[in-house]
């Protein structure tokens, strides 16, 4: 919702919508996933979701107790962001670490399906809000941020964490302790031995390593999440926000209509779909597909506005609503895949630190156009061709050098992305 906030969707706060405000939560989670990627290796995951639930409780009391308050609900947007991006670095790793190949994708989708659905409830209320009603949007923010912080939160009496995290500290008894909790009782002896000795192999291959030979050889792996996962901050933008607001309005004559509330719902139903299928069709196969469709879409909306009569133009306005429409189901089904490769992709030594600079990059890919966007007359037309060429470009690399890693261990998936190309898509 915090990301929404800053990416157009803070109309009717009463709070000025400034570069500051809209990249502050950004800013937040770089300091976060810095944070969370230096430390995450000596302190249990449960610990950075309660610190970061701690913070993002204060992000959403701000937000009730000083609606219209620009200083507080700016403090508020930083703190949010640290919280995000101590639990985002945290949740992709022990994610990665606790599920089995053939469940992985779906799991680690969940980090996408949230975000989503801030998404979904902050555009909803932004747009479709009456200004009349006695709770601003911001309360109501704020108390959809304390509900959902609560009770998140509460499930961390529920987390178990990785055998993996004991196994690198040598207490091989709590690592078979955390397997039983994930596992269960029932589970047959051979398959349940056969999980913890991948657990043990997979640290132990990493331990015959040296930090530097880790960090070399994930020079193949991080150019492959530049292609990835930094393409997530392309998927949902402010030009890409500002483009079917203004699209709408003239096309309907008022934001309060349809095609906005259809717009964030296409993105959600898109990874819904996405995450029922990426762990049968594989994460590589459903990447490709809406990269694909995002590329072709993305350059059929700069077609559009390279000419500025088309600004004003009920028709033009309409095909770049429902191209916009269109673009946020293929996003949707984009996205969900990143964070499980996010998790295979690094070997266990160097893996929080570069995960947690892929996250920080991911960000910074968002101010950059935040304080980039408006400065000329064709924006529009200039980020839409400038990001469908990006995307067009990444989708030849990623088919010739992405590795399909569905039903495959961490340590079988890592040594998958350490290849120079892989093109078996299925």
């Amino acid at each position: 919702m915090d990301m929404a906030q800053g990416l157009q969707w803070n109309l009717g706060t009463g709070i000025a919508n400034t570069a500051e405000i809209q990249f502050s939560w950004f800013i937040g989670v770089i300091i976060g996933a810095f944070v969370a990627g230096l430390v995450i290796t000596h302190v249990p995951k449960k610990y950075f979701y309660l610190l970061g639930g701690v913070m993002m409780f204060i992000d959403g009391v701000i937000f009730v107790s000083a609606p219209f308050k620009y200083d507080p609900i700016r403090a508020a947007r930083y703190v949010g962001g640290v919280g995000m991006g101590l639990i985002t670095v945290a949740f992709i790793i022990h994610n990665s670490e606790v599920t089995l190949g053939n469940t992985r994708g779906k799991w680690c989708g969940m980090e996408q399906f949230g975000l989503s659905l801030g998404i979904l409830i902050q555009v909803l209320m932004d747009s479709q809000w009456d200004y009349d009603s006695s709770i601003n949007i911001n309360t109501a923010h704020g108390i959809m941020g304390i509900i959902f912080t609560v009770l998140a939160t509460g499930t961390v009496a529920m987390s178990v964490e990785s055998p993996i995290f004991y196994l690198r500290s040598n207490n091989e008894d709590e690592a078979r302790n955390c397997q039983t909790q994930l596992l269960g009782t029932t589970v047959p002896t051979d398959i349940y031995e056969a999980i913890f000795a991948e657990a043990k192999g997979y640290v132990m291959e990493s331990n015959s390593r040296s930090f530097g030979e880790e960090l070399a050889a994930s020079g193949m792996p991080f150019i492959k999440m530049l292609f990835s996962r930094c393409l997530v901050a392309f998927s949902f933008s402010y030009p890409l926000s500002a483009a079917m607001l203004n699209s709408t309005v003239v096309w309907k004559g008022s934001m309060h209509s349809w095609p906005i509330i259809l717009w964030t719902i296409l993105r959600f139903l898109g990874v819904l779909i996405a995450i029922a299928i990426v762990d049968k069709l594989g994460r590589k196969f459903i990447s490709l597909v809406g990269l694909l469709c995002m590329a072709a879409l993305m350059l059929a909306l700069a077609g559009i506005f390279t000419h500025d009569p088309n600004f004003s133009s009920t028709y033009y306005m309409a095909e770049v609503s429902r191209v916009s429409l269109a673009f946020q189901i293929f996003a949707g089904i984009f996205v969900i895949s990143t964070p499980t490769y996010l998790g295979e992709a690094f070997p266990m030594k160097v893996k929080p630190y570069l995960i947690g600079f892929v996250v920080c990059l991911e960000q910074l890919i968002h101010i950059i156009v935040i304080v980039t966007f408006g400065k000329t007359s064709d924006c529009f037309f200039q980020y839409f061709v400038g990001v469908g060429i990006i995307l067009a470009v990444s989708l030849i690399i990623f088919a010739v050098l992405m590795p399909e890693t569905r039903d495959l261990s961490l340590r079988q998936a890592n040594e998958r992305f350490c290849r120079y190309y892989d093109v078996m898509s299925y």
